[in-house]
């Protein structure tokens, strides 16, 4: 009996606009009915499995946070047969732990954006309806993505909250302060409307969340980005790794 596979898809933000070891077998440029994505999709196949990778703020990075379209984006993967997405994302870290290089794989979201197109349910796509986010990261596909980190010996924090800010400028001290009451433990600019997206489209949605700098007011040194990318460079190859693991053991 032949048994077929969930599709996979990686999601990469900042510092991951291109998927180091993917074999790619075709590129696609998609025009969705509600725009085109934000780069083209790549299909190919990583550690045997087969893929498809999409740069969220295009390749080169050009998209800010508030401008991705993510209904094209979520809506061009489904198309394409994806079931799972493993959204990789350049977080601040907030609570203690939550260092430079820190990696979280998050199960609960706040999210404080504004503006954006956040539902296909908006009565002009698809007819108003209503879905459950108690849970807006997959637990299963977030376990998985777990036991792959502690297979390739990488410390990683299961669990955390992670507040999607509007962007793309950097918060204020108060401002963090007030995520942290909040009950917030990183901080990004793209993980909504991307998560609750996936959600209405029935595909399983993870995140590994890089922590690339404290966020503003966690440290005594101003925020740069060249500590940031410096980060960028030495963190996400420790998350490609439990990429690695995740589909090694598929």
């Amino acid at each position: 009996m032949n048994i077929t596979l969930p599709l996979t898809a990686l999601i990469g933000g900042t510092g991951l606009t291109q998927y180091p070891g993917l074999t790619i077998s075709h590129e696609k440029n998609v025009e969705t009915d509600l725009g085109q994505t934000s780069s083209p999709l790549v299909f190919g196949e990583l550690f045997g499995q087969p893929v498809v990778f999409l740069a969220r703020h295009g390749h080169p990075h050009k998209l800010p946070p508030h401008k991705v379209n993510y209904r094209a984006n979520l809506l061009a993967l489904k198309q394409a047969g994806v079931s799972e997405i493993i959204a990789v994302n350049a977080v601040g870290g907030i609570t203690e732990g939550m260092d430079a290089q820190a990696i979280c794989i998050p199960d609960q979201i706040i999210d404080y954006t504004h503006g954006r197109e956040d539902t296909f349910f908006d009565g002009v796509y698809k007819p108003l309806d209503h879905v459950d986010f108690t849970h807006p990261y997959d637990p299963v596909l977030s376990e998985k993505l777990y036991k792959a980190a502690q297979s390739k010996n990488i410390d990683v924090q299961k669990g955390g909250v992670y507040a999607a800010t509007q962007g793309p400028r950097l918060e204020t001290i108060a401002e963090i302060n007030r995520l942290e009451k909040d009950g917030c433990d990183v901080v990004g600019m793209t993980g909504m409307p991307e998560a609750v997206l996936a959600r209405e489209l029935n595909i399983a949605y993870a995140s590994l969340s890089l922590v690339v700098n404290k966020a503003a007011g966690k440290s005594d040194e101003l925020i740069t980005m060249d500590d940031i990318r410096n980060v960028l460079d030495q963190g996400m190859h420790r998350v490609q790794v439990i990429i690695a693991g995740f589909l090694e053991n598929k």
